[in-house]
């Protein structure tokens, strides 16, 4: 026989036959939820770079930052590195001749 909660109201069997259908997903929806799981594992930033700059290359990054309404310092500081090392690599590539 089903009981009453004190503070609901409701039996426990009807609360059980709820939650059940919640965590019964299909397997196209699981398929789904892990590739999204495994697309944020492969983008998540583990290794951390901390960078020293002294006051005339501060007052720079934050003129740069307030006249172009730049929210992320730290995505500024990691596209322009980036876009450096990127840039240097592709012309020091091995040729053949």
């Amino acid at each position: 026989m089903a009981t009453k909660t004190a503070k609901t109201g409701k039996s426990s069997k009807s609360r059980k036959a709820k939650s059940s259908g919640k965590a019964h997903r299909s397997k196209a929806v699981e398929s789904q939820v892990s590739m999204r799981q495994a697309a944020r594992d492969r983008q998540q930033r583990r290794h951390r770079q901390v960078i020293y700059l002294n006051d005339q290359e501060w007052a720079a990054v934050r003129l740069y930052t307030d006249k172009f309404k730049v929210k992320s310092r730290s995505a500024l500081f990691r596209e322009s590195v980036l876009m450096r090392i990127i840039s240097v690599l592709d012309d020091c590539q091995p040729t053949l001749f």
